[in-house]
C-alpha cells in the first residue's frame, strides 16, 4: 500500500491526484494530435470540477495556465492562449516605493503641507487669502481631532507660518477661525452619528 507522504508531491493540490496523473499520462502520449484530445479532455474535466468559477473572466486562459504548470511545462502541444513562462512563474512584482518624505506635523497631513506650498506661489490678493483661511481653519479642525480638547488660534497661526517656510504669517485677530467649541461639538455629532450606523448595521447583520 503506497500512502500519500510517499508518492509525487502535487503541484496544484487542489486539483487532486487524478488530474495530476492524467497530465502526466498525457505528457507520455507520442502522437501529437492524440496528445492534443487529451489535453482538451484534461481542461473540460478540470473546469468540471469548480463550475462555479465559469463565469470568471480568463477561467479557461487560467485553466491552460495551470495545465501547464502541472506539466513542469513539458506538455507539447498547441496551447490556446499565451499560457505562463517557468521563468515568470516564481518571478518577484516590482517592488512599490512608498513616499517616506518628512511629516512636520502628522496630525496635519501631507494635504495640507503641500497645499500651503500651493498657497505660497500664489500671487497676494482674495484668493490667496481665501485659501489661507480655509486652510488654518482646517489644520485646527485636525489639530482637535488629534488633541481633542482645546487649541489657541496663534498656535494655528505660528504652525502655518512654519509649514510655510515662514511665506504666510498672520497675527492673532486678523483671520476669525472657527471656535474650538463649535468644531468640537461637531465631531462630537460625527462620531455619534458614525456609532449609531455602526450599531444598526451590527443589528441587522444578528438578525
Amino acid at each position: 500500500m503506497n500512502y500519500n507522504t510517499e508518492l509525487k508531491r502535487l503541484v496544484l493540490p487542489e486539483y487532486g491526484r487524478n488530474i495530476h496523473n492524467m497530465v502526466d499520462h498525457c505528457i507520455s502520449i507520442p502522437d501529437r494530435n492524440e496528445r492534443q484530445r487529451c489535453a482538451n479532455t484534461i481542461i473540460n474535466t478540470m473546469g468540471n470540477l469548480f463550475p462555479h468559477l465559469r463565469d470568471i473572466s480568463d477561467f479557461k486562459h487560467i485553466l491552460w495556465d495551470h495545465l501547464a504548470i502541472m506539466s513542469d511545462f513539458k506538455l507539447d502541444i498547441n496551447y490556446p492562449y499565451e499560457v505562463i513562462q517557468k521563468e515568470n512563474l516564481y518571478s518577484k512584482p516590482p517592488r512599490i516605493h512608498y513616499n517616506n518624505s518628512r511629516f512636520f506635523y502628522r496630525h496635519y497631513g501631507k494635504i495640507i503641507e503641500q497645499m500651503i506650498h500651493k498657497a505660497n506661489d500664489l500671487e497676494k490678493g482674495e484668493e490667496k487669502d481665501y485659501l489661507i483661511t480655509l486652510l488654518a481653519n482646517q489644520m485646527k479642525k485636525f489639530y482637535l481631532l488629534w488633541n481633542k480638547e482645546s487649541v489657541e488660534d496663534n498656535k494655528i497661526f505660528l504652525d502655518l507660518e512654519e509649514l510655510s517656510e515662514g511665506q504666510i504669517k498672520l497675527k492673532d485677530g486678523s483671520v476669525k477661525l472657527m471656535e474650538s467649541r463649535e468644531i468640537l461639538a461637531r465631531n462630537n455629532t460625527n462620531n455619534n452619528s458614525a456609532n449609531n450606523t455602526n450599531k444598526k448595521n451590527h443589528s441587522r447583520k444578528n438578525r
